[in-house]
This record gives C-alpha cells, sequence and structure tokens, in this order.
C-alpha cells in the first residue's frame, strides 16, 4: 500500500481500531509499521503518524512501539524538532524512546549538550533504565563538547548499572577520554577490558595519536594485529601516525597492505586516499602523494587542502597556486575554505612572494567571504617581516581583531634579528613573547627562543653585557635552549642524533664517515675559517643523521633527515655541499618546512 492512500480516511485498506474489527489491531499495527519502512521523507512521515494517532489506541504496547518507530525515522530524517515532539506527545517512554532521541541530540552539531541533559531527564523519571545503547550515545556527546566532568558522571552510571564489562560501552569511554586528551584514563579501560573488539584496538589507537603518542600508537597496532585483522579505519590511524613521525617505510607497508588485504571500496575510500597524500607529504615523497592524488576517482576539499598544503611545505609554490587554481575550476563540489588560504599563504612565505601573499589574503576576505583567523594573520605577518616590511607587519598585528599570540610575535622578532632592526624594537618585542608566554602559563622552556634571538641582537650591536644579563635571566628561570634533534629512519627503525652525540652502537663508523666527509669537502672548498667553529659544526645533529644514512644505506639512494628545530645556516651550506660531492639527495624537514637538497643546491632557493 502506497503512503498517498492515507490521505483517505475511508480508504477501504484499513478500518480504524476502535471499528467493529477491532479484533484485527495487531494485523493493523503490522500494516502500519509495514507502511513506515517505505517512508521516505518527513511529508510521508506526519502523513503516516496522523493516521496512527487516528486509527490505534495510544496505551496500546504496539502503538507504544509505532510511536518509538515514528520517533526514529523523524531522527533518521534529521528533523529533531519534530521528534522532540512526538517524544513529548508520549506519557510512558521505553528506553528504546530515550536512546533514539539521545541519540538524534548526539549527532547533531547544535544538541549536543542536549544529549546529556536528556539523559539525566532519563534518569530523574525513571520511567526506564538506561541500557548498554544509552550510554555510548551520551558518552559521544560529552566527547564532543569536552565535557570531562558530565563524562564522569556518566562513568559512575556505567559502574553503578552494571555495563564496566560491557563491549560497547567500554568503547564509548575509550573513545570520550581519548576526546578529552586523558589518555591515562583510555588506557585504563582499555587494560582492564574482560573482552575486546576491532572497534576497541581502534579507539585506543586513535586516542593515542590524537596526542601524538605515535610511537605509542604503533606498537599498539602491532600488539592488535595478533588478534584482529586491521580495517580501514585502524589503518587511517595508523597513516596518521606514520605522518607524525616521518615513517615512510612503515606509512609505504600500509599502503601496500591497503592495496593487498582491504576491500577495494576501503582502499579507495577518499579519507583513506587523503591519509595516504598527508603521510607521503609528511614523510618527505611529495613524488607518492602526486600519484596517489592523481588515482583518486573524486577529490573532495580536503584531498585538495592536504596535496595544496604538501606542495607549499615542500617548497612548490607554484605547483600549489596551480593545484588551488584547478580546484576552484572544478568548483560544483568543492570551494576553497579558511585551511586552503592558510596553505596558500604559507606557500607565499616559503618563496617570498609577498603580492601572491597579499592577493590571497585579499581573495580569502573579498571573494569568499573568510574571516581571517589567527593562522592567517600569523603567516601573512611572517610573509611581510621575513621579506623586510617590518613596519607593514606591525601595522598589521597593531591592526588585527584578536590578540596576537607569541608565534607573531617571535616571527616578527626573528626578522629583526636578520634585518637588523634596531635594538629597541626587537626589546619591545621580545617583551611581548614573554608577556605572552606568561598570560598564557606557558612553561618557562616555551620562552627560550624569544632569549635566544634576543641575545643574538644584543651580539650584533656588540652589546656583551646585555648578552650576558639575558643569559643570566635564562639561568636563573630555569629556561634552556631547547636543544636540537635530528631522526633518520633505516629499516623501519628511526634512529634520533643530538649535536655531539655518542651514544649511538655505531658511533665508531658514524665519526670515521664525518672524516671521510670532511676530508671530501675540504678537498673542494674551506667550508669553514675557523677550527673551532669547524668542530663544532661537525658535532650538530643533522651532520650526525647524514653520516650515518652514507654508512647505511645503498649509495645515491635519498637521505631522509627530521629535525625539530630550523636548519642552521651553515647545516644548510653543508649539506648542499654533501649532496653535490656525494652525488645523493638529502631531504631534511625541519620544524615548518621540507629542504631538498641536491647537485649542491637546496629547493628553498636559499629562502628559509
Amino acid at each position: 500500500m502506497s503512503i498517498s492512500l492515507l490521505l483517505h480516511p475511508l480508504s477501504p485498506h484499513i478500518q480504524p481500531a476502535n471499528s467493529p474489527s477491532a479484533s484485527t489491531a495487531g494485523n493493523h499495527h503490522r500494516r502500519i509499521l509495514s507502511l513506515a519502512e517505505t517512508c521516505s521523507d518527513m511529508s510521508q512521515l506526519k502523513q503516516l503518524h496522523a493516521f496512527t494517532l487516528r486509527t490505534t489506541y495510544p496505551d496500546e504496547p504496539a502503538t507504544l512501539f509505532l510511536y518509538g518507530k515514528i520517533l526514529q525515522l523523524s531522527s533518521s530524517f534529521s528533523d529533531v524538532n519534530y521528534a522532540f515532539r512526538v517524544f513529548d506527545s508520549i506519557e510512558n517512554h521505553s528506553s528504546f524512546m530515550w536512546n533514539t532521541l539521545i541519540r538524534a541530540c548526539a549527532h547533531d552539531v547544535s544538541r549536543k549538550e542536549e544529549a546529556f541533559m536528556l539523559y539525566r531527564k532519563m534518569l530523574e523519571r525513571g520511567e526506564s533504565a538506561p541500557d548498554k545503547h544509552t550510554f555510548p550515545f551520551v558518552l559521544k556527546a560529552c566527547a564532543y563538547i569536552f565535557g570531562l566532568s558530565e563524562g564522569k558522571q556518566v562513568h559512575c552510571q556505567i559502574v553503578k548499572h552494571g555495563f564496566s564489562g560491557d563491549v560497547y560501552v567500554n568503547n564509548g569511554l575509550i573513545h570520550f577520554y581519548g576526546s578529552c586528551g586523558c589518555l591515562d584514563l583510555a588506557r585504563k579501560v582499555f587494560d582492564e577490558m574482560p573482552e575486546r573488539s576491532l572497534v576497541s584496538w581502534n579507539s585506543m589507537i586513535d586516542a593515542l595519536v590524537r596526542v601524538g603518542e605515535y610511537d605509542s600508537a604503533l606498537q599498539l597496532f602491532r600488539d592488535m594485529q595478533k588478534s584482529f585483522e586491521p580495517d580501514g579505519y585502524t589503518m587511517q590511524s595508523v597513516l596518521s601516525a606514520c605522518a607524525g613521525l616521518g615513517s615512510l617505510s612503515l606509512g609505504t607497508w600500509s599502503h601496500v597492505f591497503l592495496l593487498r588485504n582491504c576491500d577495494v571500496d576501503v582502499a579507495m575510500d577518499v579519507l583513506i586516499k587523503n591519509s595516504l597524500i598527508e603521510m607521503y607529504c609528511k614523510c618527505g615523497s611529495l613524488r607518492m602523494a602526486e600519484q596517489v592524488f592523481q588515482g583518486m576517482r573524486k577529490h573532495d576539499l580536503a584531498s585538495w587542502n592536504a596535496m595544496i598544503l604538501g606542495f607549499a611545505t615542500h617548497g612548490k609554490a607554484e605547483e600549489a597556486m596551480n593545484c588551488f587554481d584547478c580546484m576552484v575550476k572544478e568548483g560544483k563540489n568543492v570551494k576553497p575554505n579558511s585551511v586552503t588560504f592558510v596553505a596558500l599563504l604559507i606557500a607565499c612565505n616559503h618563496r617570498g612572494m609577498v603580492n601572491k601573499g597579499r592577493q590571497y589574503f585579499d581573495m580569502m576576505v573579498r571573494e569568499y567571504g573568510i574571516e581571517p583567523a589567527l593562522e592567517h594573520y600569523g603567516c601573512i605577518i611572517d610573509l611581510l617581516a621575513r621579506a623586510g616590511y617590518i613596519t607593514e607587519a606591525i601595522d598589521m598585528v597593531m591592526s588585527m581583531p584578536m590578540k596576537p599570540d607569541a608565534v607573531i610575535w617571535r616571527s616578527l622578532l626573528d626578522a629583526c634579528c636578520k634585518k637588523g632592526a634596531s635594538v629597541e624594537l626587537s626589546e619591545e618585542i621580545a617583551r611581548n613573547i614573554i608577556g605572552t608566554m606568561e598570560d598564557n602559563q606557558s612553561s618557562n622552556s616555551n620562552c627560550s627562543g624569544a632569549y635566544v634571538l634576543l641575545s643574538r641582537v644584543y651580539a650584533s650591536a656588540n652589546r656583551w653585557n646585555d648578552v650576558g644579563i639575558v643569559r643570566k635571566l635564562m639561568s636563573d628561570h630555569g629556561i634552556r635552549k631547547e636543544p636540537g634533534c635530528s631522526s633518520i629512519e633505516i629499516n623501519g627503525i628511526s634512529n634520533e642524533f643530538f649535536a655531539g652525540d655518542t651514544s649511538h652502537p655505531q658511533t665508531k663508523q658514524i665519526y670515521q664517515q664525518l672524516k671521510v666527509i670532511d676530508d671530501r669537502l675540504r678537498s673542494i672548498v674551506d667550508a669553514t675559517n675557523d677550527s673551532s667553529k669547524e668542530y663544532s659544526l661537525r658535532l650538530h645533529s643533522e651532520r650526525l643523521a647524514i653520516a650515518f644514512g652514507l654508512i647505511s644505506l645503498p649509495p645515491q639512494t635519498p637521505i631522509r633527515i627530521f629535525k625539530n628545530l630550523r636548519v642552521c645556516s651553515d647545516c644548510h651550506e653543508v649539506t648542499k655541499l654533501i649532496s653535490k660531492v656525494f652525488n645523493t639527495e638529502i631531504i631534511v624537514r625541519d620544524r615548518v618546512r621540507f629542504h631538498h637538497f641536491k647537485d649542491g643546491s637546496c629547493s628553498c632557493l636559499d629562502y628559509w
């Protein structure tokens, strides 16, 4: 029977429930339920609801079941307001009804807090007890609003109602605690579970990845494989961990695993492909990222943004802009957002393209109506300052609608150091950095960059007494310069080096190779004139990692290094020479970008 027949109240197909044929009420309810299965929109559902009200007794258990179905359908059609009206018209609610409405609120961005309030009302009325389906919905809402206090209350109720051993409920707890950054509590729930599902492992791995515990996430992934086959969701988290660690070998293995072991739809899923693009870009293989991007059936906005940002961080500004132009031409399905313009401004920044950066900033506001965020201001201010437009950069800081953060002030101070700005201006900017850090209750170690830059300003002005004062202040406040650390992955194992490091098992061979490097460089050019400077430079973490790469990898194999700080100018020059003398491409990812050293030059064109 079609829904449209319900428009005719005297339809011969169905008799009212209070008619002489009321004995057929069971069949009548089943027919209405069958019609409910054919509803495709709210218009049809409202007709069905009206007919149900007219032809059934409200107190019958079967009628209450129908109301629950109507409530469920209105939620699935995203009409939560109508669902509330249906719910309020019912006197006695089953746990299914409460769960349906709580779930509808949990899935509605604007009603997340109502999910928890409904749960409290459910407990207060006592019509029906929460079950194992109730808690995951409430926890999902608490996770979204970062309601740690509310979620902990729910956790207590879970224990009270005897669901602490339920897999489904515990998975919700792991997701909740992970979303709130409470990794210890998430892990406690995980470790104490009497049984785990694939979702349990996925939730815990995802929680670790969320807070940057990439090594732990990958170790848990290896443990999981003893009991479960990973699915697409698992691989997304693994790819994210690989991207964070710069682990190209494991990232490539994950890609192969997806192609060989997962369903075609999973392997070709847009989210998976986007994760692959991000992983390859962050692991230094831009070529593979392009291959994945070009092989996609369709691109969503995240695909374009990942590729544009990938080009930008690798110093391929023109390619990033061309990618943006192609995205705009497609136009029908995607429209640039704030992330797109952050990527474009980063591309301009890494190449010193001031006019292009100004154009994109203006385009973002005028053509797309996007309100600039702190990230956009940070990019354009850094671009202007590094290009020497310090006054314009400061004017923009002063005109920002929000308070500048320490990163913006530090970019100004860095530019002042490089462009020879007045000591007075540098001092004022340094005070702003330290003040911002103190306002945000940042740790003292986060101030180290400002103190180091200020000491360089004083040193450039030959104000050695002030240099001493800055260093004493750092000592008095327990502020230490962050040590440089470079890592290189060999055969799937990450090897870390610090300046002057002698802890590696192959230290002897590494230092022998360093001598070979020094001898080869000295044969073509005297890289440094000061012997003490040469010795210090020889012990920088990048040099140790490069030496280890040369003795560990086949000749002419690209060497990929990841550093926690910006590359210094001396190491940058020496690495260019090494790439030429040893005919080896060296790819270095520092704190802000990639440097591709090849044949004696760098992709950054010496602008970084």
